[in-house]
């Protein structure tokens, strides 16, 4: 069995939803802390041809709190992200379709972090017809203390995965010969580059995924998604 185990992120990159179809498994990660700097609660759109950041504003807590113990803003206005996103994308040719997708998606009324990204998650999954089960990792029996590669290998254990999947960027933190030692063949996921029409002079890459969706007929982005849009080796 094929697993992959990732942070949730919040409308992530193309390469992220490629590496959810691409495995048996695909375990999101609850009980991990939550980084500032990260990309967990933001992304990149297009706006007036430049790329802009977007945000989920979130509750002032410690630093140290695992995703699953952090929350929204009490002032999170959704119709205003909504609105920006409308703004941004109204003249794109697949606005029709994904509007209703990010409505239903940003006006979750959820207020746990992990929770409304999960659903986010499990709400794109389902509009490009990806069948892989979520998991959530701290439902996976293991021993959730352990840090870095010896936690993924406990998970893939758990799971009684034989292959775990990774970013490419995770060459430089995980080896294969450790991986192997464990009984687990590890693999690396690279999305291949590619362009589109955007409303822009010259293209910007690897937006969110929103971005492929608004430029993208439906049947267009579900086939960027698949094996012959990403190398794994």
């Amino acid at each position: 069995m094929r697993i992959a185990i990732m942070q949730p992120y919040f409308l992530p990159y193309i390469g992220y939803w490629q590496l959810i179809g691409a495995v048996d498994v695909f375990v999101v990660y609850d009980n991990i802390k939550y980084t500032k700097k990260g990309w967990i609660n933001r992304n990149r759109f297009l706006l007036n041809g430049k790329e802009a950041v977007f945000s989920l504003p979130l509750r002032k807590d410690s630093d140290f709190l695992d995703v699953k113990d952090r929350f929204l803003a009490p002032s999170f206005n959704r119709d205003e992200l909504l609105n920006r996103f409308r703004e941004a994308y109204r003249k794109a040719p697949g606005f029709p379709t994904v509007m209703p997708l990010l409505e239903e998606i940003i006006r979750n009324p959820a207020s746990n972090l992990f929770e409304y990204i999960s659903a986010s998650i499990q709400s794109v999954c389902e509009f490009f017809g990806i069948q892989t089960p979520l998991v959530v990792s701290s439902t996976i029996v293991c021993d959730h203390s352990l840090k870095a590669a010896e936690r993924v290998q406990a998970i893939c254990k758990a799971l009684g995965a034989d292959t775990y999947v990774n970013p490419v960027g995770g060459m430089e933190i995980y080896s294969r010969e450790d991986f192997c030692a464990q009984g687990i063949d590890l693999k690396f996921l690279k999305a291949l580059s590619f362009e589109y029409p955007q409303s822009g002079t010259s293209f910007v890459p690897w937006l969110s995924i929103l971005d492929v969706l608004m430029f993208n007929k439906k049947e267009s982005a579900c086939e960027m998604i698949g094996e012959k849009h990403y190398s794994l080796n």
